[in-house]
C-alpha cells in the first residue's frame, strides 16, 4: 500500500486506461473498479452486441478484481450504465452468469451517451476478504 493509503490497480488483461485514471484504487481493503466497456484488451477492438458487450465488460472487470487480489464473489456494488433502458432484460441475462448469491447491490441506468459510443459501461466495488 502507498504512503497515502491508496494503491493503484492495473492489468494488461483488461483494456488500459482512455483518460486520466486508474483501473481500479484499493483502500484499505475496498477496491474501486473504474467503468469497463467492451473494448477486447487483445487487440484494442470493440464487441458488437449488448450480450456480446455485457460479457466483454464483465471479463474485464474480472481482470481488474483478479489483479487486485479480488473475484466476482468480493463485488458488493455495481452500476451498469446502457446506452438505451430497451437493453435492460438482455443485459440482465448474460449479467447474472457472471456473480452468485447473494449478489451485489446494483443501480442500472440508461445514459444519453457512453465513451465509443458503446452500449454499456459497468463499474464496481469491490471488499477484499483478505488484506495484503
Amino acid at each position: 500500500m502507498s504512503t497515502t493509503g491508496r494503491n493503484a490497480i492495473s492489468t494488461d488483461g483488461a483494456p488500459a486506461a482512455i483518460g486520466p485514471y486508474s483501473q481500479a484504487i484499493e483502500v484499505d481493503r475496498w477496491v474501486y473498479c473504474s467503468g469497463q466497456i467492451p473494448i477486447d484488451p487483445a487487440d484494442g477492438s470493440l464487441v458488437n452486441g449488448i450480450e456480446q458487450q455485457t460479457r466483454q465488460v464483465l471479463i474485464n472487470l474480472g481482470e481488474v478484481l483478479r489483479a487486485a487480489g479480488c473475484d466476482y464473489s468480493d463485488v458488493v456494488k455495481t452500476t451498469v450504465y446502457l446506452s438505451d433502458i430497451g437493453n435492460f432484460m438482455a443485459m440482465n441475462q448474460t449479467y447474472s452468469q457472471f456473480f452468485i448469491e447473494p449478489f451485489p447491490a446494483r443501480a442500472c441506468i440508461e445514459a444519453s451517451a457512453l465513451p465509443k459510443n458503446v452500449q454499456i459501461e459497468i463499474d464496481a466495488v469491490a471488499w477484499k476478504r483478505e488484506a495484503n
